[in-house]
């Protein structure tokens, strides 16, 4: 059985993040996958990498069942909001302190790149923007895109790694969110 793991970035649980969570949810439901989730924002642990590499921190018992997960998951669903062309700290911090060398990738001595430990996972972004996707590409060059899928998922070895773009979130009608969530929760069916 596909093992999906969905992680959720937005610190606000009554975001519309968190209903777009729970509609891909319902849709995996529909299939014989086996879900798990990480809600970011109620883990307990430290955000700052206080040492950067030069030395390791002690990893938390909520890190350490998170990056269980993450080994274990065949497809990581990543849902957050992009702000200031970037994603929340609370995200960040969780992305410092457990996509470490060892874990998720491994120096190797002489070589440019590392090994990568995450090969065989897939995964999706479901990110929520106000800034309108054509101004993000054309304008801005998605750099929240690129850092997170090519520089640290993809350096990890996940692929494919797709997108889903929801913008402009903010005033947007019901009708217009209720679309979407339809459209989550059939991405969800799809395992996809």
């Amino acid at each position: 059985m596909k093992q999906i793991l969905i992680i959720n970035g937005h610190p606000d649980k009554e975001s519309f993040n968190y209903a777009l969570s729970k509609a891909y949810s319902k849709g995996v439901g529909n299939t014989d996958a086996v879900l798990s989730q990480i809600n970011i924002s109620e883990l307990d642990f430290e955000p700052n990498l206080k040492f950067g590499y030069r030395k390791r921190m002690d990893l938390e018992p909520d890190l350490l069942k998170a990056i269980d997960k993450i080994k274990k998951a065949d497809h990581i669903v990543w849902i957050f909001p992009m702000w200031w062309y970037g994603y929340p700290a609370i995200m960040k911090g969780f992305i410092d302190r457990t996509f470490l060398p060892g874990i998720t990738y491994q120096p190797v001595k002489g070589k440019a790149f590392p090994e990568k430990l995450l090969k065989g996972k897939s995964a999706r972004l479901i990110i929520t923007a106000d800034t309108p996707k054509w101004y993000d590409s054309l304008f801005m060059k998605s750099p929240a895109i690129n850092q997170f899928k090519k520089g640290t998922l993809q350096f990890c070895g996940i692929t494919p790694v797709k997108v889903t773009y929801i913008s402009p979130v903010k005033n947007s009608s019901p009708d217009f969110r209720k679309k979407y969530l339809e459209k989550i929760s059939l991405l969800g069916a799809g395992l996809k």
